[in-house]
């Protein structure tokens, strides 16, 4: 309770949720004697992939008993999940004295909840500082509020597509815009370019950061996997040949957030990486509503026997790589969907035609940014079998099963976080 309270005070410091500009947290930090200063950071920018390529990250670095912090956003389920110091997710009452102490010191001057939140982050660090640091950007990158590193030791760039353009310009909203926001002010250190969507986006990735002194270690130059017999992939690169079993992670389109992560920890030659903390990290990746099974709990139980899923991809980018994966099974696919207002709703459900048995459309509870339920279906058009109920546990029973169909519930991190305290 009182953490919540801590938060909701934080929200109310500045009028808009998102005021893209460095000039605040610069000054927060300062005050705080600068926790950001000469830590080992590694930084995660890109549309997608970049949740599962840190976990896998994190794995790997668990494995070989280097201890890590974390910043990640946004949570699915309570906002410890963003901050992680010691390979641990943080407790209330230590995320509320961190968060407390900055506020004092931030003294009510204005300041977005993302930002105070990542001065907190930062102020956090100093009891680590040895630690290695993961952080992945926000929004986009140039005056996202973690870009106030002076240096690290590498940067990865995930998957890159449209999304969040309703925060850009009209005239701007386009693919080179997003590449620029998340590209053009990376820390010349080393540039880890993971597999794109289209060989368009990559070129304008790799123009973005010519001028960058940096190394580029970019997918299908430097290194690279393929997926062989026998359950196992086979990981190449300058440093070696690997033969890895598969990663506990759903869906093949993640081994290539693995093989990112991969290739940027073997590019660091500080942490010693070893072949056997590769093979045992990728057994053990976290994973929180990424193409998640959910095997026990209330929901499960409405639909006994039959699979059920939860994944939060919300655009265009991460529709293709999951009705990819829905193509290798060979049933019936339920779909329940509930997405934020500001999304391409006609987009991302474009994805799923031809290939689901229904679709059903909810409204996402606790969240007033949300497109209402009965909003979202009448957008949904070129479907047989279209619905509406108000909560996903309405959505659950109304789904007429045969053996081995499965279910899915998709289109926002937000909706599968409610899944997941719901269950």
């Amino acid at each position: 309770m009182k953490l919540q309270k801590t938060l909701e005070r934080l929200q109310k410091l500045h009028p808009k949720e998102i005021d893209l500009s460095l000039d605040r947290i610069k000054n927060l930090c300062d005050k705080l004697g600068n926790p950001q200063k000469n830590l080992k950071s590694i930084s995660v920018v890109g549309t997608n992939g970049k949740n599962s390529t840190i976990q896998t990250m994190r794995a790997i670095l668990t494995a070989a008993k280097i201890k890590c912090n974390i910043y990640t956003s946004p949570h699915v389920k309570k906002i410890n999940e963003r901050f992680v110091y010691n390979n641990k997710e943080i407790k209330d009452d230590e995320l509320c004295q961190i968060l407390s102490e900055v506020e004092e010191v931030n003294n009510g001057d204005p300041i977005t909840y993302f930002e105070i939140l990542t001065a907190g982050f930062f102020y956090g660090t100093k009891k680590y500082k040895d630690n290695i640091n993961i952080i992945e950007s926000g929004l986009f990158h140039r005056f996202d509020a973690t870009n106030i590193l002076e240096k690290n030791i590498a940067s990865v760039i995930t998957a890159i597509g449209l999304d969040h353009t309703d925060w850009l310009p009209e005239n701007e909203r386009t693919i080179d815009k997003i590449i620029f926001e998340k590209t053009s002010s990376l820390l010349n250190s080393k540039i880890i370019v993971s597999n794109q969507d289209d060989k368009q986006t990559l070129e304008k990735i790799k123009k973005s950061i010519k001028s960058n002194n940096s190394k580029k270690i970019i997918f299908n130059e430097l290194y690279s996997f393929s997926l062989r017999e026998n359950n196992f992939f086979y990981y190449e690169d300058e440093h070696g040949d690997l033969k890895l079993p598969i990663p506990n992670l759903v869906g093949e389109f993640q081994l290539s957030n693995v093989a990112t992560a991969i290739a940027t920890l073997r590019n660091i030659e500080e942490l010693k990486i070893s072949d056997n903390h590769i093979k045992e990290g990728i057994l053990k990746i976290p994973s929180i509503a990424r193409l998640q099974e959910i095997k026990l709990g209330k929901l499960k139980s409405v639909i006994k026997n039959n699979k059920l899923f939860v994944d939060g991809s919300h655009n265009a980018l991460g529709a293709k790589v999951l009705t990819d994966y829905l193509d290798t099974i060979h049933s019936n696919k339920h779909i329940i969907i509930g997405m934020m207002a500001n999304k391409d709703h006609e987009k991302y459900i474009s994805f799923f035609k031809n290939k689901i048995h229904s679709i059903t459309a909810v409204d996402i509870p606790n969240q007033p940014n949300a497109i209402k339920g009965e909003e979202l279906k009448s957008k949904i058009s070129g479907f047989d079998n279209v619905n509406y109920k108000k909560s996903i546990l309405e959505a659950l029973k109304s789904l007429k099963l045969e053996k081995k169909d499965i279910v899915l519930i998709t289109g926002s991190l937000y909706l599968a976080g409610e899944v997941l305290n719901l269950n």
